[in-house]
């Protein structure tokens, strides 16, 4: 049964898999620990392990290796990318940079290692608001999402220069799905994730990261809620809280990407011990500095 041979391997390899909220449900289920992509990486650094089985899209990897250089990191499928951190690559960033001299320059996690080292701090979607209210003077470049910096823009009363970039998924989920939704159901609350279009925010009961939502829906006393985010969160949702209902706006607010890793792919990974992911060291350190900055305002 492949579960039980992932399962020796991990022995063998004393190794630890970690899988996204937007993981298919039997990668969820097999892993380790899952959460959000920051709440991954900074797992990984307080395991003692010596392989880290990443189940998410490239840029989580290159946090947990940038994190825990000690450690092997492998991505069981090296085709999965991340559309929103492909919109911003180094030159763009550099571009922005020149045209707003003396700018700080805060680039979501969403990103790559490149672009974490061509910034001066990170941010996550649950302390972007944070982040960005710690900061004085002007002005401040937000990459690569601009629907997250268009809602920290709002909340923090600050003026960011933006980014073109957005997340596929997210942008798509339309304020006509959720009020369809809220007019059959006016007792369920809306949760929505930053990355989503202004109109859909506004619409909101709540605004907040993956992780957030779990906080969101224990505190609410509500028992029905519209989903607003990639419809891989509906399993550990309703894993963890199985007297409440949960609906997503859209059965296809899918991430593709997020999609494409298995259980048969977690098997050859572990066997072939592919696919690693490798930084150039001085890439690497200075994206350290950013994360690290970063993690002061988790």
């Amino acid at each position: 049964m492949i579960i039980d041979k992932i399962k020796k391997l991990k022995e063998q390899r004393n190794a630890v898999i970690l899988a996204h909220n937007y993981q298919i449900p039997e990668v969820q289920d097999i892993a380790d620990h899952t959460g959000d992509s920051l709440e991954l990486a900074r797992k990984a650094t307080q395991i003692d392990c010596d392989v880290i089985v990443f189940c998410g899209v490239r840029f989580m990897g290159e946090t947990a290796h940038i994190l825990s250089p000690e450690k092997t990191v492998l991505l069981p499928e090296p085709d999965a990318g991340c559309p929103l951190a492909d919109m911003v690559d180094v030159e763009e960033l550099r571009e922005m940079k020149d045209n707003n001299p003396g700018a700080t320059t805060i680039c979501y996690v969403n990103s790559s290692a490149e672009v974490k080292a061509e910034s001066d701090i990170c941010c996550t979607s649950a302390n972007a608001v944070k982040v960005v209210s710690s900061l004085n003077g002007s002005p401040i470049i937000f990459v690569p999402c601009r629907h997250l910096g268009g809602y920290v823009q709002k909340v923090t009363g600050k003026n960011l220069v933006l980014a073109r970039g957005f997340c596929p998924t997210h942008h798509h989920i339309s304020t006509d799905q959720i009020l369809k939704l809220k007019n059959d159901m006016p007792d369920a609350k809306v949760l929505v994730h930053p990355e989503c279009t202004t109109e859909v925010i506004d619409i909101a009961d709540y605004v907040c990261s993956t992780s957030q939502m779990f906080k969101a829906i224990e505190e609410s006393g509500a028992r029905r809620f519209i989903v607003g985010t990639e419809n891989g969160l509906l399993h550990p949702l309703r894993k963890r809280y199985p007297e409440l209902e949960f609906f997503p706006p859209s059965e296809d607010c899918v991430c593709p990407n997020m999609k494409k890793i298995t259980l048969e792919k977690v098997l050859i990974s572990l066997e072939t011990m592919e696919y690693k992911i490798q930084l150039d060291p001085d890439v690497r350190q200075r994206a350290l500095g950013s994360l690290e900055r970063m993690l002061l305002h988790v």
